[in-house]
């Protein structure tokens, strides 16, 4: 089983539109950052977090030839608006696509999509299938079940999901509060990747403090820090961090 970070960038990306690299060594390819995405593979399925803005890009440098299903965190644009390129997995296996988003995700991309998940014309088909997000639910890998985990955490004045695969890694790319009830997913752990977006404070996302702190109740036996804006340069970054933290990068893959 593989996890591969596709994205690990803020909601701008590393450089931003504009060319704005901030702190960040554009000559150090680790900081070319695209809007957060990753990708949990078994024997079985290829299992999709998000659909960021960058998601072709995303796709294509990895050669990800199918997505047999799509977990949605939350309903912000850096996390949906790449949604359009899951067309061309539709055209090739003639079958919908199962996505699964809460109740908030769900209604705007409804809203703001509807015309993937409704069939207009014989021409365009509906090409996605829309599903309830699941607290539990389950995959194969190599005929063994894999337990996937939604918790839902505060991100700002919205609420975000992360997902906890086989009781090793937890994903929890945007966040501002974990709820106290919920700290017992999240201990001991092999892997946690983990919001940082800069150093100070933000009301919808954990800054670098925050990151350490969390990482310190956890204790997992590595942490990795991502949806990292331009204020954090990774080579700088990095030298701030315990040995068992590093920062992500793009493409950033981690076998289970």
């Amino acid at each position: 089983m593989k996890f591969i970070i596709l994205g690990c960038g803020s909601s701008m990306g590393v450089p931003r539109p504009d060319g704005f690299y901030g702190n960040c060594d554009p000559n150090n390819k680790k900081n070319h950052r695209t809007r957060c995405s990753a990708l949990f593979q078994t024997s079985d399925e290829n299992i999709l977090i998000d659909t960021s803005p960058d998601l072709r890009q995303q796709l294509l440098r990895h050669k990800i030839k199918k997505i047999n299903k799509v977990l949605y965190s939350h309903m912000h644009g850096d996390q949906t608006h790449g949604i359009n390129d899951l067309r061309s997995f539709f055209i090739n296996s003639r079958k919908p696509i199962d996505v699964y988003a809460d109740k908030f995700t769900s209604n705007y991309l409804v809203k703001t999509f509807s015309y993937i998940f409704k069939s207009y014309t014989k021409e365009y088909p509906a090409t996605l299938k829309l599903n309830k997000l699941k607290n539990d639910f389950s995959t194969l890998n190599n005929n063994r079940k894999i337990k996937i985990k939604s918790v839902e955490v505060d991100h700002g004045k919205i609420r975000s999901n992360c997902f906890i695969i086989d009781k090793k890694l937890a994903y929890i790319s945007d966040v501002s509060k974990i709820y106290k009830k919920d700290y017992k997913y999240f201990k001991n752990l092999k892997y946690l990747i983990i919001d940082c977006l800069w150093y100070n404070f933000h009301p919808s996302h954990f800054n670098l403090e925050n990151s350490l702190s969390m990482i310190e109740e956890f204790k997992p036996k590595r942490a990795i820090l991502t949806n990292l804006s331009p204020v954090l340069d990774y080579k700088v970054l990095k030298k701030l961090l315990p040995k068992n933290v590093i920062p992500a990068h793009d493409g950033l893959t981690i076998e289970l």
